[in-house]
């Protein structure tokens, strides 16, 4: 049965987008750096009877990447959803940040889902489709998040990249993009978030959307 892989798959925000996919009978395969993702999992066997596997890989590590997504690959077979929802999140002003510092958050926020993009959708490709999700924010750049927000327009360029190499494929490439600071127990609840994944995976291709952008009263 077809399934998602998600990388970036902690607390909030990634664990509501794994249990939705599992409630729908979907596989799951939940990728971190961290010993979160075990969490992750956990949460996901609790909402559903879906068969989850945790793994843990550092996204800007390629070989480990991509080692993760072939015992995803192995377990479930070739997924029709990827999630990419690994991000760098700091406060930073123009020139607070080292060189490597913004290397290593454009590594995170931008090439990494780059990476996983470019190694599963051409396999999607060949079993019949599927859809690239990336967790995208910043809609305007802000002075005090400089690294993110350089990120996020990256996630936006990327996007639009990777639709125009895959779209005729019959890949789906888009992003949500997260407008507000995600919080339990209101209009930024991770699992109304989670919803426009799902709702982006079942667009028939002549509507496709590429970015669906989530905002609060408070943050609009």
């Amino acid at each position: 049965m077809p399934g998602l892989v998600i990388v970036g798959a902690g607390p909030g925000l990634g664990a509501s987008i794994a249990a939705r996919f599992g409630r729908e009978g979907l596989p799951v395969t939940a990728i971190a750096r961290s010993e979160a993702v075990h969490e992750v999992a956990a949460a996901v066997r609790t909402q559903s009877s879906a068969p989850v596997l945790a793994l843990r890989a550092d996204s800007t590590d390629r070989t480990a990447l991509y080692a993760a997504v072939d015992a995803a690959v192995d377990a479930h077979g070739v997924p029709d959803v990827l999630v990419y929802n690994a991000a760098i999140i700091q406060a930073d002003r123009p020139g607070e940040l080292s060189t490597q510092q913004h290397l290593e958050a454009w590594s995170v926020n931008v090439l990494g889902a780059m990476d996983a993009a470019t190694y599963l959708a051409p396999r999607m490709a060949r079993t019949g489709g599927g859809t690239v999700i990336i967790t995208g924010g910043m809609p305007q750049p802000l002075g005090r998040s400089t690294s993110l927000s350089l990120g996020k327009a990256g996630v936006r360029a990327l996007t639009r990249i990777l639709d125009q190499e895959y779209r005729h494929l019959g890949v789906h490439v888009a992003t949500v993009t997260v407008d507000c600071a995600v919080v339990p127990g209101t209009d930024a609840d991770p699992d109304l978030i989670a919803e426009h994944y799902w709702a982006l995976h079942q667009q028939p291709q002549a509507q496709w959307q590429h970015e669906v952008v989530h905002s609060t009263s408070a943050s609009a």
